[in-house]
């Protein structure tokens, strides 16, 4: 979940959707991806969730090029704050 900055500009907002379609086709071990903008006053501006199929797809992702030029290029400029969760379904 993220926070934008308050000068995060709206290209710079509308890059983030746009970045985070294009990581399922370049990433295979990313078994589901949903995103969207938050919609409650007060809470985190923008989601991500995804799933993986073992704890070792979602290291591929997490550190795979595509995914970390993403972050620097479109997540890092326009992200104030950062909430993530990584668990597995009991």
């Amino acid at each position: 979940m993220f926070t934008y900055r308050a000068d995060a500009t709206a290209a710079q907002i509308e890059a983030i959707p746009r970045g985070l379609s294009r990581l399922p086709g370049l990433i295979p071990q990313i078994r589901r991806y949903e995103y969207g903008a938050g919609i409650n006053p007060g809470n985190k501006d923008f989601v991500v969730v995804a799933d993986f199929d073992s704890n070792a797809d979602f290291v591929t992702y997490r550190d795979h090029p595509d995914h970390q030029a993403f972050i620097a290029e479109c997540i890092t400029p326009a992200v104030a704050e950062r909430v993530a969760v990584q668990y597995l379904i009991s």
